[in-house]
């Protein structure tokens, strides 16, 4: 059975590779529309759809017509600033003939790690949810410094799929799954089907990001798998550069299906979930190997 089948409730994660020309720098407008369409069709089965979207600073970039390439933060930022309005609106024009209601919510590392901001951004997105609206989310590139962002909207998909308690994350990205290797430069790498558990085996698998204009890679991926089977949600990783990616993705296009656990957590327990590690415990030698073999420290 396809992962989308059955779904209630659904995040669908969009690189800025998949949503922006990386040569033009032009918005993927037929790409966009082809993808509507695919979420109408969920909308109109009745599950719920979040779109957490990149993008801004590709478009913001293009419009300011500033060079490819690592930028300082404050042009960053001021080209998130530009973006970020074309990416909403771009969303709008391609959603609104279907009937579909669209939002933005721009979200910070600070709104997970709070509990009282995590609660206000869980009771936003249930409400808009609840009126039959597609929230596109995103981070807010403008205001988030280096120390409070993700950095990545792999992380944060997973973390907003953990809010919402959704039954399935998809990420769309440039390869059709995860592999033993990068099949770029290893031919004989083996696309995994199912992947029921992160083993550190399947954590050096991982590589770098391989995109010039997404900071994602496996490592990220891997990451946000971690996070959303930990609160109950099942991740999918499929290739999202052709049209219609999510009607290919049910019709049974090549991706990798991350089980989530079988028993989903509390809400308070979905939270930790999604929050990012910080801070550290320092134990001594034998405490290690205790951890190390399973057993308390008490």
């Amino acid at each position: 059975m396809a992962p989308l089948t059955g779904a209630r409730r659904v995040v669908v994660k969009i690189g800025s590779a998949l949503l922006v020309d990386r040569v033009s720098g032009a918005l993927r407008a037929d790409w966009l529309r082809a993808l509507s369409q695919d979420v109408a069709v969920l909308r109109q089965r009745g599950a719920d759809v979040i779109l957490v979207s990149s993008g801004s600073i590709a478009l913001g970039r293009a419009v300011l017509g500033l060079a490819r390439g690592d930028m300082p933060l404050e042009r960053s930022q001021a080209a998130a600033a530009v973006g970020q309005i074309r990416l909403a609106r771009a969303y709008e024009e391609v959603l609104a003939p279907h009937g579909i209601t669209t939002a933005q919510v721009l979200v910070t590392l600070e709104d997970s790690t709070d509990r009282r901001r995590y609660l206000n951004s869980r009771a936003t997105l249930e409400t808009l949810l609840g009126m039959g609206v597609v929230p596109i989310v995103n981070e807010n590139d403008t205001i988030a410094t280096d120390e409070i962002r993700y950095g990545d909207n792999d992380r944060l998909a997973a973390q907003v799929a953990v809010t919402v308690g959704a039954d399935l994350l998809v990420l769309l990205s440039d390869v059709d799954g995860f592999y033993t290797g990068n099949p770029a430069d290893t031919p004989d790498a083996r696309r995994f089907d199912v992947i029921d558990s992160i083993t550190p085996e399947i954590e050096a698998m991982a590589g770098d990001a391989g995109s010039g204009l997404s900071k994602g890679g496996m490592k990220t991926k891997l990451l946000a798998a971690k996070m959303a089977t930990a609160g109950g949600c099942a991740m999918v990783i499929t290739e999202g550069s052709p049209d219609n990616p999510l009607k290919l993705l049910e019709n049974g296009a090549a991706s990798t299906l991350f089980t989530a656990q079988v028993d989903p957590q509390a809400a308070r327990k979905r939270w930790i979930a999604a929050m990012k590690p910080r801070g550290e415990v320092v134990v001594d030698a034998g405490a290690a190997q205790a951890l190390a073999n399973g057993k308390s420290l008490l």
